[in-house]
């Protein structure tokens, strides 16, 4: 009875960055991964995870998570019309693919080096948010075939190795190419779709007979984390979704900006500590 009762901890924290996750995932596109990868982490600590194992089973049960997260999100931007299938189309094999080297590559890289990785670019979204303004390079997407899949591939494999979906770095490399908004955060929660299965493919295989994992694993996966964030992400993202439809979104982008702002100093300096 006192070995579940240490984890009521856990399993409350997991439902409020559930619930968290669930809403920015629909309402500003950042995706979910951004709110869970650093809960999941310090959860993990708190309950003495190894500490070679926190940072990579946060990231890849993050993932996991995404997956149901992004198709609950993609099916309500979808029904809008705000989802853009040809661009889907057309990054959507090299997004898949970044995605895939990431999760396979996660093993070589330490945890700090994770930890950096999230927390330089946590930072740097936590300034694109906390920008009146979006920055804009081109009033249309690249040309060229290789810029494209350059762009494309490189989502896929940051967003892996941080344990996020399409929208964090999807959504600004849209909007700076002139992308509605709305339209943006819809197609962004497709992409979200396209990282999370393959990169959960790479952190399975990439994790199987790593010593020390809990039970319940697959590779870097935990299962039981899955099962308790997943009903509360599906169930939200669609009410996220709703409310980006339906609301001002200037005030809760800063807001968020600060927490992101506040996590990826955090991150850095466990990184570097």
């Amino acid at each position: 009875m006192s070995e579940i009762a240490s984890y009521l901890p856990l399993a409350l924290g997991l439902g409020v960055a559930a619930i968290v996750a669930g809403l920015m995932a629909g309402f500003l596109g950042v995706g979910g991964g951004i709110v869970l990868v650093p809960v999941l982490f310090w959860l993990f600590t708190f309950i003495d995870f190894p500490d070679t194992l926190s940072m990579h089973m946060a990231v890849a049960t993050s993932l996991a998570t995404i997956v149901f997260t992004a198709i609950s999100s993609m099916r309500a931007h979808h029904k809008r019309g705000a989802v853009d299938i040809p661009l889907v189309k057309k990054w959507g094999v090299p997004i898949g693919l970044g995605a895939l080297a990431g999760g396979l590559v996660a093993r070589y890289i330490d945890p700090a080096g994770l930890k950096m990785i999230f927390g330089f670019v946590a930072l740097l979204v936590a300034v694109n948010l906390a920008t009146p303004r979006t920055l804009v390079v081109s009033d249309d997407l690249p040309k060229s075939p290789v810029t494209n899949v350059g762009i494309a591939g490189a989502i896929g494999l940051v967003s892996s190795l941080m344990g996020i979906g399409g929208g964090t770095l999807g959504v600004p490399t849209l909007a700076a190419f002139s992308f509605p908004i709305h339209r943006a955060v819809g197609t962004a929660a497709a992409f979200g779709l396209i990282i999370a299965l393959p990169a959960v493919a790479g952190f399975v295989l990439s994790g199987l007979g790593v010593p020390d994992r809990p039970p319940l694993s697959a590779g870097y996966v935990s299962l039981p984390a899955v099962l308790i964030i997943i009903p509360f992400t599906t169930a939200l993202a669609p009410v996220g979704a709703k409310l980006a439809h339906d609301l001002d979104a200037k005030w809760v982008k800063r807001g968020f900006a600060l927490f992101l702002g506040i996590t990826a100093v955090r991150m850095l300096l466990s990184a570097f500590g």
